[in-house]
Order: structure tokens, then sequence, then C-alpha cells
């Protein structure tokens, strides 16, 4: 009779597991600040609170925190692959191998996801900033910064096919809108341009691509050449929208509130599921949630006609 060796199996798969999650390319570590979560839930009333520098004059002036408050509660995720004991005892790990690493690449890539779904909702009722009021809004408004607007659109011939010269003049309005942000107290929020990234759907990559890159565009020197890298994607369906993001600054655009780190196990013939069924489970799990940061350190432009 066949013996399964499960236990060396389930370690195997782990190994296979982690060596594909860890060399799979993601981008929210870039995009987004990782804040370690101890608790169910966090607070954050930190954002747009930090004083600018004053004179000495009579002693140190304090400044409490702002009245805005913005609570995010951790969830929790999982994937789970069911497979025959049958399966392993013919296949010997071949095939469940090839599963098992796309549930990996699918867990490592979940945060990107994540971020295309605030990318695209930010707009909406219920994807709101720290100030109350949608990601990207006309109306956002912090303290003595005024009314700002990081909800941006340009005219194109084609709004679902910008040119080139149209994509790099957006990215000319989208970055003078971001240098022009203050904080809660009036100071600006962005100086210098670096750290910029346009992030695209796919449809719009080359175009992106070019805009930045290119040294003539329309028979005129590119002076916004080399100003950002460009992501696409996958998870950004509209065409006709894309997104500029700073990403150097201590907070970014997005944080990821890291509870507990992605975990791989299984369940084995030796579990009830596995003796009943002969059914063995292997499976990941998580906590955290990715949310929004600083609204100032990201324009969306939507393209029209």
């Amino acid at each position: 009779m066949a013996v399964i060796d499960t236990g060396l199996l389930s370690k195997g798969l782990r190994s296979e597991f982690f060596d594909r999650f860890e060399r799979t390319n993601t981008y929210y570590k870039e995009l987004a600040t990782r804040i370690p979560s101890n608790s169910d839930s966090e607070n954050y009333k930190w954002l747009g609170t930090v004083p600018k520098m004053r004179e000495w004059g009579s002693g140190r002036l304090a400044r409490g925190l702002r009245t805005e408050s913005y609570s995010v509660e951790n969830l929790k995720y999982e994937a789970t692959i069911e497979v025959d004991r049958d399966e392993i005892a013919d296949d010997q790990t071949g095939q469940i191998r090839v599963r098992v690493g796309e549930l990996a690449r699918r867990a490592a890539t979940h945060k990107d996801y994540l971020l295309g779904q605030l990318l695209s909702n930010g707009g909406s009722s219920g994807y709101h900033s720290y100030d109350g009021v949608p990601f990207f809004s006309a109306a956002h408004v912090s303290g003595d910064s005024g009314t700002q607007d990081n909800d941006l659109t340009y005219n194109a011939d084609d709004a679902g096919d910008p040119t080139t010269a149209e994509f790099k003049a957006a990215l000319k309005q989208a970055i003078a809108t971001m240098l022009a942000f203050k904080d809660d107290q009036g100071e600006p929020m962005n100086i210098g341009v670096s750290g910029l990234v346009c992030v695209v759907p796919p449809s719009m990559l080359f175009t992106a691509m070019e805009a930045v890159n290119a040294s003539v565009i329309a028979n005129t020197d590119n002076v916004v050449k080399g100003i950002a890298r460009v992501i696409a994607l996958p998870w950004l369906s509209a065409a006709s929208t894309w997104y500029l993001l700073k990403t150097d600054g201590v907070v970014r655009p997005f944080i990821f509130q890291d509870r507990e780190p992605v975990e791989f196990g299984a369940l084995t013939e030796t579990s009830e599921e596995g003796f009943k069924r002969e059914k063995l489970l292997f499976g990941v799990r998580a906590r955290y949630r990715m949310t929004y940061g600083y609204w100032q350190f990201a324009v969306r432009t939507v393209f029209g006609e």
C-alpha cells in the first residue's frame, strides 16, 4: 500500500508557497505606508497635524491633535483549495505545486487588487479620506487649507484613447495641482516633484510611458521627461482615468494596516475532514486593511471630450 508522507508534503508545499509569494512582483509597498497594527482597529488622529517651525519667542507652543479622526478596522482574508487524497497519491505534488504556486501569486497580489479598488472607487460615497469627503473630491477642507480639489478633468479628442501630447499636458496639470496643495495650517504639503508615479489602466500604459520617456513630443521638447514612473494596474478598468501619486512622503497616499501576515496551512488526512472525506485542504489567511492616507499626495484625472 502506498504511503503518503503528508508532513513532508506540507513542508514542501509551504516552502513552495512562500518562495513564489516572495518572488511575485507587487506595487503596494511603493504606494502605501505600512503601519503595524496591534488591535482589531486603529484610530488615526495624526494625519495633517504636524506644526511648522516658528520663532522660539516666549517658549514652546504645543499643538494638540485635530478633531479629525479616522478609524480603520482590520479585515480577515482567506483562500483555500481542496485536493483529493488520490490526487496526491497519483500525482506526488506535480500539479498540486502548480496550484499552490498560483495560490501564492493570488495572495501576494491581493493588496495590489485592494489598491485598485480604492483608486477606482475613490470618488464614490463611502470611500472617504480622513477629512470626511471622498478621497477624490473638489471639496477637501482641513483647518486653514481652504477648499481644494484633487479630482481633475482634461479634454481629449478621444477620452478612451488620449494622445501622448494630451497625456503630457494632463500630467503637467496634475503636477501643478499637487504642488499647490496645503495642509491644515495653510502650508504647502508637497515640496518638490520627487517620487511621482503615474498609475494607469493597461490600455493607457504605452501612451503614459511615451509621455514620460520621450525627448520630443509633437515637435516640442518634453519638459516632463523622467519626472515620473509608470505603473499599470490590471484592476483599473476605466480607460479614460489615471492617477498621479507621490510616494516618497513619510505618509503615502495609502496606508497598509498590517495586523497578521499571510500564513499557509494544511488539513491533512489525519484531520477529521481528511479522514472522513479523503479531502486535503491547503489554504492561506491574513488580517490587514488597505486604506487611504494623504489625499494631497494623489490626483485623479479623467479624460473628457
